[in-house]
């Protein structure tokens, strides 16, 4: 058996939605291992465009058990709404075909009223949060007085819990100047789709240990990006969880050496939403045009993403602190018709030269990027479905990138359609 963990290598959105469904075709088990509602997933299969929030990628496959691991934080009403949303779209979503861990974390209402009220009192240093309750949830995981989705089987456990959990957050909404949240309408609510979210509830780390005995191939499926992952990012603009493929194991519920084979998801060039460091960035008009080309706004909250050239020491350490495998190099044809690409091979910090990314916030904000110039080239390779489809200077470009990242390209995805990528090796089969 050889099971695949899909991460991405940089700021989120590197096209994982896409890489996850072509995949998935290969898998019986697709797990969500971390994150929240917070992770966009667009995937379009057949002409139909689906956009995902907290559902696995999985789930729009027939035949697939989509799972959401105890690392993930579920909004139980998010939850239920996104799936009526996709059935709403003629897929069919029963218990058969997915299970939520008994021992994950709910995201309530004053969650993501704590994260909103937080975002607004940074004033201009906001760390850039969706305001979906995210950090929040974790944040009382952590503290134990969060609630889990087992609990909502015990109506005076769910009540007491909320009690203590809603007393403290109160007290940070008290100093913040906001309205106070109300513990009965919060356990009225809750009790109200208590019984729909249960029916969804299983032993996720039993199954999946079902699932190694079957010879059963399971994809773990990351959100956001490595740069962005508590531990490894750059802190403090960071998500609240570990993104890295460690992960898997410790959110699904399995041993490290059941993860398998890591596929870091790398776009060929960087881009990066909300606040934070960003060495890369373009603030001229090739910035403009490469977000313009790549349609960057965000999946779930449509924001614009701010775009930059390849950052290969970011990925790097990506791949090196990662466990990273191989990457499967995402939008390449958004880079057609450019006389010259740049590529980022080191930064200037404080009159220094780095060859890593540093973990102090100061000097990520000075760092300056040490640029190689190659030649670009005018041929498409939108819709390229094999290496010989390739411009010669496009398949320089690709040897370049794994050159400088120490990782070979698994998959080259040239389109978002799932057909239009090019295998050099199956995660799965090898």
């Amino acid at each position: 058996m050889a099971n695949v963990a899909v991460v991405g290598s940089q700021w989120g959105d590197e096209g994982k939605g896409k890489i996850v469904d072509w995949l998935s075709s290969r898998a019986d088990v697709v797990v969500r291992f971390q994150g929240g509602h917070n992770a966009g997933h667009t995937l379009v299969i057949d002409g139909v465009t689906y956009k995902l929030s907290l559902l696995p990628s999985g789930i729009v496959r027939k035949g697939k058990l989509s799972i959401l691991g105890n690392g993930v934080v579920i909004d139980p009403w998010a939850f239920l709404t996104e799936i009526e949303k996709v059935r709403g779209q003629g897929v069919e979503i029963t218990h058969q075909n997915l299970m939520i861990a008994e021992n994950a974390a709910l995201i309530l209402p004053v969650h993501g009223q704590i994260d909103r009220a937080m975002e607004e009192a940074r004033g201009d240093k906001k760390i850039g949060t969706t305001g979906r309750g995210i950090g929040p949830a974790y944040q009382d995981k952590v503290a134990r007085r969060g609630l889990r989705v087992c609990d909502l089987e015990h109506s005076h456990i769910v009540k007491e819990k909320l009690e203590t959990l809603v007393n403290y957050n109160n007290a940070l909404m008290r100093g913040f100047g906001w309205a106070e949240m109300n513990a009965t309408e919060i356990y009225d609510s809750l009790m109200k789709i208590a019984d729909p979210v249960l029916a969804y509830k299983g032993v996720v780390w039993k199954r999946l240990e079902e699932a190694k005995y079957k010879n059963e191939k399971v994809l773990f499926e990351g959100a956001q990006g490595h740069m962005l992952d508590v531990d490894h990012g750059t802190y403090p603009y960071v998500t609240s969880s570990n993104i890295v493929a460690a992960q898997a194991a410790v959110g699904a519920g399995v041993g490290p050496k059941s993860v398998g084979y890591v596929l870091g998801i790398t776009k060929a060039y960087t881009t990066r939403v909300g606040s934070g460091p960003f060495p890369t960035e373009l603030f001229d008009a090739i910035g403009e045009k490469i977000g313009e080309t790549g349609r960057e706004f965000g999946t779930v909250t449509g924001r614009k993403r701010r775009c930059g050239w390849f950052d290969a020491v970011a990925v790097r350490q990506a791949v090196k602190t990662g466990g990273i495998d191989g990457i499967a190099l995402t939008k390449l044809d958004v880079l057609d018709g450019f006389e010259e690409l740049k590529i980022c091979t080191g930064y200037e910090i404080d009159g220094k030269t780095v060859d890593y990314f540093p973990a102090s916030q100061v000097h990520q904000a000075n760092a300056k990027p040490i640029y190689k110039t190659v030649p670009g080239w005018k041929e498409t390779t939108y819709g390229a479905r094999s290496w010989a489809d390739l411009p010669s200077r496009a398949v320089k470009y690709i040897k370049l990138v794994e050159e400088l990242i120490e990782a070979p390209v698994t998959l080259l995805s040239t389109s978002p359609d799932r057909d239009d990528t090019i295998l050099m090796q199956d995660p799965f089969f090898g």
